[in-house]
């Protein structure tokens, strides 16, 4: 049963490099080719962006968030030492 099921996939797959594999002779099409050269050459370059811009923010933070993190830090110890917000555990209400 699922020999009947994999063979369209196979198919397909078939299918996708006979049409690649017939640019690559006499049935050159220039256009094909420099298309999937400059849509990976993007797809590569944008990863490449993304993985700087990751590294920067891991080692050097986000900058505003640092100072709103450090206002949060002292508006939670203050909710903490005047009890605001809390949640009376009483059992009444779980």
């Amino acid at each position: 049963m699922l020999v009947l099921l994999m063979i369209p996939i196979f198919g397909t797959i078939l299918s996708i490099l006979s049409s690649l594999t017939g640019q690559l002779g006499p049935n050159y099409d220039p256009l094909f080719y420099d298309t999937m050269v400059y849509i990976f050459g993007t797809i590569m370059f944008t990863i490449f962006l993304l993985a700087l811009i990751a590294y920067w923010v891991r080692v050097h933070g986000w900058g505003y968030k640092d100072n709103r993190e450090r206002w949060v830090d002292e508006l939670d110890r203050h909710f903490e030492n005047e009890g605001i917000g809390l949640i009376p555990d009483n059992g009444k209400y779980w």
